[in-house]
């Protein structure tokens, strides 16, 4: 028979109830993280920099569908870019993101799998 997990605590700066900006951002985010382009892109940059190239290959979507996900996550703040040569590198815009970013994939693969899930 499984064991039952307790729910994990919330860390004590997260206790006090999100007012209506923090909420809309948060859904902002939860909103371009549910298409799986956009969400593959952020877990390859969540691996370290890179540029269109790169992100087409490893992604296997066109160019321009990377070019228009890229666009997107750049205009809501999520990735940036810099520019090295006459290519744009994107990184991931903070820590916070990166840890979403493997914690849903890290729950999708326990769903999948059907693995013990961790606190």
């Amino acid at each position: 028979m499984p064991v039952r997990e307790e729910p994990s605590v919330a860390h004590p700066a997260h206790e006090r109830t999100p007012g209506e900006r923090q909420l809309d951002v948060a859904s902002t985010v939860f909103a371009l993280l549910a298409d799986p382009t956009r969400l593959h892109l952020l877990w390859l940059l969540a691996q370290g920099e890179a540029d269109v190239t790169t992100l087409t290959a490893a992604s296997g979507a066109t160019r321009t569908a990377v070019s228009q996900h890229l666009a997107k996550l750049r205009l809501a703040g999520l990735v940036q870019a810099r520019k090295e040569g006459r290519h744009a590198v994107y990184a991931l815009r903070d820590g916070h993101l990166r840890r979403l970013v493997v914690e849903a994939l890290q729950h999708a693969d326990h769903q999948v799998t059907g693995a013990p899930r961790h606190a």
